[in-house]
């Protein structure tokens, strides 16, 4: 019991992770149809970020207290301004053209990214600064520590609050329009332009979090570390249904779930063959799955409910 209970902690913790980045996906597929697979490498961008600035600026001798949220703060406005040079760039040239071209393209930026990366932050792995005393607490026999446990309530939050504003804000209201009918709601006066580049900042915004997330839950960022869950958030958004919030958010902590309890028990059966080095395995086999049996999701595609 005390396995299981260590194991759907561990999976909530990472599904959360995947359900924040997957929202970025779903976000930009539910008013363009387009599956922004650079998605993960502004994840990265956002993490070193963080870890650039916090070192530099506990060199100065500022306090954690102070330099954490300075740090992410410059880290989401990096990352949104990035968000808006990939649509302004990358994309809004070939909004209309056919949807390989996109594909392509997102792909390319992909690369361009973290080749950039690569060239700014070197090969090497980048430690995250330990700022507070990282308590674990006991819980029915499993363990869980004071970063798991923020990362989880802030993951939380921030869906809760993208829910708010899709659903009870005017920005929220043009981005549903656009999502129904692109032409239509600009016939009504919606700056399709502004509402468009607004939902990428608001994804990229999400994904610098989620790249601090990821290098406290870990210890380390790298800059190919957007690769991976990049792929895996996609698929959480497809196990939810693409372009549906409430699928992401579900997508992801179910992915989380799957990999976790995988690894776990599944690595045990096999005599460790399938253990958690092979917990990516599972990703993809959901995701085959998914699109066999059911490729719209498991709440599917609805155009209401896109962002």
């Amino acid at each position: 019991m005390e396995i299981l209970l260590q194991q759907i902690i561990n999976g909530l913790v990472q599904g959360s992770i995947y359900a924040l980045v997957a929202l970025g996906y779903t976000m930009v597929y539910g008013i363009l149809g387009l599956i922004n697979f650079a998605h993960g490498e502004v994840v990265m961008v956002g993490a070193m970020l963080v870890l650039s600035s916090l070192t530099a600026m506990l060199g100065w001798g500022v306090p954690p207290v102070l330099a954490l949220p300075i740090s992410v703060m410059l880290a989401i406005t990096g990352c949104m301004a990035l968000g808006y040079g990939i649509e302004r760039i990358a994309y809004r040239p070939l909004r209309h053209a056919p949807r390989l071209a996109p594909l392509i393209t997102a792909i390319g930026v992909s690369i361009v990214l973290q080749n950039l990366a690569m060239m700014i932050w070197g090969r090497d792995y980048h430690s995250f600064p330990q700022l507070f005393a990282n308590t674990t607490h006991s819980f029915g026999g499993a363990v869980i520590n004071d970063i798991q446990i923020i990362i989880f309530v802030m993951a939380v939050a921030i869906m809760a609050g993208l829910m708010v504003v899709v659903h009870h804000t005017r920005l929220g209201r043009a981005m549903r329009a656009i999502a129904e009918n692109q032409h239509a709601a600009q016939l009504m006066g919606v700056d399709v332009n502004r509402v468009i580049s607004i939902t990428f900042m608001l994804g990229s915004a999400m994904a610098a979090v989620a790249g601090l997330m990821v290098s406290a839950n870990y210890g380390l960022a790298h800059y190919y570390m957007g690769f991976l869950l990049g792929l895996k958030a996609f698929t959480a958004a497809v196990l939810g249904g693409i372009g549906n919030l409430r699928g992401a958010m579900l997508g992801g902590l179910l992915l989380g779930l799957i990999e976790s309890l995988g690894a776990g028990y599944i690595g045990d059966l096999s005599g460790g063959f399938f253990g958690s080095n092979y917990q990516d395995v599972f990703a993809f086999l959901v995701l085959i799955a998914v699109l066999v049996f059911r490729p719209s999701g498991l709440l599917g595609e609805r155009l209401a409910e896109r962002a």
